[in-house]
């Protein structure tokens, strides 16, 4: 083996270190982007949960000046959704079965196609 030989396949191996680093560069760049819109939406799901907060506590005055009970809506409210959610839940097991039964029978899926 040559010299002239060593020296490309150095060449080689440089080149792909360099496309190495500059892949490295930047996803180095895209994580720090992602950790900031981690950090910004973590801000504004807090404000927004500090607002529903405050939102809820001025329903609960208001409804308590008019003579109404309003933790017993919040609590009938609650059971409506877990009633809601759990009806949802049901569904989609019956999509889901359906969806399984269609895949062994040979048909696509839409994931699949």
């Amino acid at each position: 083996m040559g010299l002239g030989s060593t020296a490309k396949k150095v060449q080689t191996i440089s080149d792909m270190a360099e496309k190495m680093y500059k892949q490295v560069q930047q996803i180095q760049q895209r994580i720090i982007n992602l950790e900031e819109e981690v950090d910004d939406t973590h801000a504004t799901t807090e404000e927004l949960d500090r607002q529903l907060t405050e939102q809820r506590e001025l329903l609960l005055a208001i409804a308590e000046e008019q003579g109404i009970d309003g933790e017993a809506i919040l609590a009938d409210a609650a059971g409506d959704n877990a009633a809601a959610d759990s009806e949802t839940d049901a569904d989609s097991g019956t999509d889901a079965e359906q969806a399984a039964s269609a895949s062994s029978d040979g048909s696509a899926t839409a994931t699949e196609q």
